[in-house]
Order: structure tokens, then sequence, then C-alpha cells
């Protein structure tokens, strides 16, 4: 069992993993995604509702939340220029993760502050402050070919080369901003590099606003899920770089 939790389960069999989703509008935006995207992607070898079966990627993933980077600068950078090769894409048919509208974050955004503080999850002043980091995040934005959820663990390397980016289940039209601060998303010291292979200037503030802005959505949906945002250099941790 790779990971498991009330909305999808992945298991590994030898080198085939097997998503196993409820949801076949989700598993059928996750083809379509591979098949656009110009960046390498698994193979998939079958999708017979509700499981989609992909060939494991060569290389080992770029990193982990929480853990230091073994990756190179290069390496990195390559990442930095693959996710580059996915905005300059043409559009993909459907919104994803990062599409959602600015009121509709401006109210969820609200609404998890408003329950982390209530619970005495996190410090009103440690939610407070992010808040107000985040807002910057909150602006009009012209639309990418993003990946959606492209955590570190989701793009994988051999050497200074991307051999596969893995997990496109919220790939979609969004904000190719939040793509660049996922990825870099507890990994601060390597943003420099991530932005060189990008090759255009980006607004770094906008960046680190979405690295608050998604801690903030995600801590509740972790803890209620079995994961733990608390662990060193996770969600909590980049909220309380903040201060």
């Amino acid at each position: 069992m790779v990971v498991a939790h009330s909305e999808r389960a992945t298991l590994r069999v030898g080198d085939v993993f097997l998503k196993v989703d409820a949801d076949q509008a989700r598993i059928d935006a996750e083809v379509e995604a591979m098949a656009l995207a110009p960046v390498p992607t698994p193979k998939v070898l079958w999708h017979k509702p509700p499981v989609l079966a992909i060939a494991a990627v060569p290389g080992t993933a770029l990193g982990r939340l929480g853990e230091p980077s073994t990756a190179s600068p290069a390496a990195w950078a390559a990442a930095g220029a693959a996710v580059r090769r996915l905005h300059d894409a043409p559009l993909p048919p459907r919104p994803g993760r990062a599409g959602r509208g600015i009121d509709e974050l401006a109210a969820e955004l609200d609404g998890e502050c408003e329950w982390l503080v209530t619970n005495g999850v996190l410090p009103a002043d440690l939610v407070t402050r992010n808040r107000q980091v985040a807002e910057a995040a909150l602006r009009p934005w012209s639309p990418a070919f993003t990946h959606g959820d492209l955590q570190i663990a989701h793009v994988f390397v051999d050497g200074d080369e991307i051999t596969g980016i893995i997990d496109w289940s919220e790939a979609g039209q969004g904000d190719a901003l939040f793509d660049l601060a996922t990825l870099t998303l507890g990994h601060e010291r390597h943003l420099d590099d991530v932005v060189a292979g990008y090759g255009t200037d980006v607004d770094l503030d906008v960046i680190r606003a979405w690295w608050s802005l998604r801690s903030l959505l995600v801590v509740r949906w972790l803890v209620e899920h079995g994961f733990d945002p608390f662990a060193p250099g996770c969600e909590v941790d980049v909220l309380r770089s903040r201060m």
C-alpha cells in the first residue's frame, strides 16, 4: 500500500501502480492530462474503472516534505524547466485544483482559519499572520496548464534529468505560481534553482503567499486523514517560518 485515504488508494505490485478511485471523472481527468502534458509521465497500462494501472517511472523522487533533498541544484533547475514546458503548453479542457476562483479561495481560507483557531489547532497569531501573507495569492491570474499537486515527491529524477512526473488527478487550467509554490513548499532554499530553470520572472511574494495559503487550507484535511502536518519541516513549520 502506497497511500490510502477516503478519496482514493494507491497500491504497488512490482513495477505497476494501481490507483483505485470511485470518482470516474477524476480518473478520466488524470488520464487525459497525462496524454496532453509535454513532460515525462507514467505509462498507462490499462484502465478498468475504478482502477487505473500505470507503470513505475525510473529514477528517484526529487525529495520529500520534511526531509532535506539530496538532489542537485541542476536537478531542481531541470524541474523548473519541466514545469515551464507544462505551463507553456496548450490549455487542457478542464479547470484544475489550481484553478479555483479568488472568491472561492478566500471563503475557504477564512473558514479554515476560523476552524484552526476555534478548535485550538494553531495559535491565533500564527493563523492571522499567515492569513495576511496569503492575501497576495488572491489576485487575478492568466490560466496555464497546471499539475495541481506538484509536490516534490511527485517529481522523479535520474541524476540531473527529469524522468517522470506522477499523480495528475488534480491537473487542469490554473494558476502557474500554485505549481511552483507546491514544488518548493518546505524547500525554500531551492526556490532560486527552480526559478532559474523556469526561465522567466515570477513574483516571489506570490509564491510565498501560496506557501501560507496552501498550508492553512490543508492542515485540517491532513489531520482528519491520518497525516501529520506538525512533523518537522512540514506544513505547520512552513507557517511558523512566516512569523
